[in-house]
């Protein structure tokens, strides 16, 4: 099966659960230059600055993070959930000690600037609009404790959605 662009206006998906339940692959980088991806399950879509959005965030200790910081291109690739384990992989897995495409099987492909997996049934293709850290200071103390007491800061980066593919 091949990728094919779609009008996100006619996806019916819920982001709800495609974020939060589904999970998703952020990648960052190039074919050509190298790329890394990690699992997310936090981030938000929808409409910012008139423009169809995605938030995601990226702890400054990621192997993603640095990939993030020197694109402007990055993807969000939803996978069926036959690919369940290469989720809990890539979630559980940093890519500076390992080829996460070689342990998942995954199949990385070029798309618009980016990479994703010829394994996606949603990929949205994203360029940096704004990226800030969170300061932990700035949080309800319940959420600082919880989320940074002991573990690096994420990074926020709000992205156009400037393509959307799904399964032809």
């Amino acid at each position: 099966m091949a990728l094919q662009k779609i009008d996100l206006n006619n996806w019916n998906g819920n982001p709800f659960t495609a974020i939060g339940k589904d999970w998703f692959l952020l990648t960052a980088g190039t074919m050509e230059q190298g790329f890394n991806f990690m699992t997310a399950s936090w981030g938000q879509m929808g409409i910012l600055w008139n423009q169809p959005s995605v938030t995601c965030y990226v702890r400054h200790s990621r192997y993603t993070f640095g990939f993030m910081e020197e694109q402007d291109t990055f993807t969000l690739t939803f996978l069926p959930e036959s690919q369940r384990d290469a989720l809990k992989f890539c979630g559980a897995n940093s890519g500076r000690a390992c080829d996460k495409v070689k342990e998942t099987g995954l199949h990385p492909i070029a798309i618009d600037g980016g990479v994703s997996f010829e394994e996606a049934k949603l990929v949205l293709v994203c360029k940096k609009q704004f990226a800030a850290d969170m300061d932990p200071a700035d949080l309800p103390q319940n959420i600082a404790d919880q989320f940074y007491a002991n573990d690096a800061v994420h990074k926020l980066y709000i992205g156009q959605i400037v393509a959307a593919y799904t399964q032809a």
